[in-house]
């Protein structure tokens, strides 16, 4: 399986550990202040990410380390809006359709701020993407309240964030001010999801300290929330953020962020099983569109694939 196939399936794991995330995230902030809670979660997740990664954490960079705490900034904001979000939002359907847009609008940032060239499947999965995502999660129509507003804010830094986390899993040449070719290394996915994820952690729990109160929750938090913020730490946010700069890291385009655009259709039917929400059949149209966007956005792979594969079979019946 070539790296760029790998990458793919990788994506798609990591939507299911999101959306399993969200889960975990809607439960926590329930209990406990939502920047407390985000601090706890990704300062633990860092920190177990970085005792298995303290021999890389070593070996790394001062511009290696530089590039990963930038990554941690630009994702600790964005988080720090997303939070907000969720404890303002009436329905998470539609929460992981104004975040989704983040990783639609990664292409363009892409494009624009980097000059990433982009193929032409990519624009055209973009529309098919947005008209599925909005199918899917706002069955009610959008009526901008604070929840809304805060998921947009965060998706567009999200996207910011993918572009960001892609070109330092990627080595790359870049040429400075002085015309000199410099030779950006990659970091590596553990220690460089370590670092983002422990910035997030500080970023978060400076705000935490300013903004919210914390000795009622410490002393009367039930016992079940002790789990949910563990829950959360190791498989929502260790694992998952690990896996996708991983995958992140396997292709140096970023296009195939947009694989990611699953993540609300698992957050429907996690929130279908858990909070009962119900699907309608316009958001069930819309999941068909967003497999269409897929599908239009990895052709070029897909239809290399299914070449590949036809040609092994009629050589093996040739044999």
């Amino acid at each position: 399986m070539q790296n760029a196939q790998k990458s793919d399936l990788l994506l798609v794991v990591v939507t299911l550990l999101a959306a399993v995330s969200w889960i975990f995230s809607k439960e926590a902030v329930l209990l406990m202040p939502p920047l407390m809670f985000m601090a706890f979660r990704f300062l633990a997740a860092g920190l177990v990410l970085a005792i298995a990664a303290h021999r890389s954490l070593r070996r790394l960079s001062f511009d290696q380390v530089r590039r990963s705490i930038g990554v941690g900034l630009v994702f600790g904001i964005a988080m720090s809006f997303w939070i907000m979000g969720l404890i303002n939002i009436k329905s998470m359907g539609e929460g992981a359709f104004l975040t989704s847009l983040g990783v639609v609008i990664v292409p363009i940032i892409a494009r624009l701020v980097f000059g990433e060239e982009q193929p032409a499947s990519t624009w055209l999965a973009i529309p098919i993407a947005i008209g599925g995502l909005a199918l899917l999660s706002l069955k009610n129509g959008f009526q901008p309240e604070p929840g809304q507003i805060f998921f947009v804010v965060a998706a567009c830094i999200f996207a910011l964030y993918f572009t960001l986390n892609t070109r330092a899993a990627n080595q790359r040449t870049v040429v400075n001010r002085r015309g000199e070719t410099i030779e950006k290394h990659k970091v590596p996915a553990l220690p460089l999801t370590s670092l983002a994820l422990m910035t997030v952690g500080l970023v978060t729990l400076v705000e935490s300290a300013f903004l919210e109160p914390w000795a009622p929750t410490l002393t009367n938090a039930p016992d079940i929330l002790i789990w949910w913020v563990v829950a959360s730490a190791l498989i929502g946010t260790a694992g998952r953020f690990f896996v996708q700069t991983y995958a992140q890291s396997l292709s140096a385009h970023s296009h195939g962020v947009v694989i990611m655009v699953l993540e609300p259709v698992w957050v429907a039917v996690f929130a279908a099983l858990w909070f009962g929400e119900a699907m309608a059949p316009l958001q069930l149209a819309g999941c068909g569109l967003i497999l269409a966007a897929l599908i239009v956005n990895r052709w070029n792979a897909l239809s290399k694939a299914l070449k590949e594969a036809m040609r092994k079979r009629k050589s093996a019946k040739n044999c």
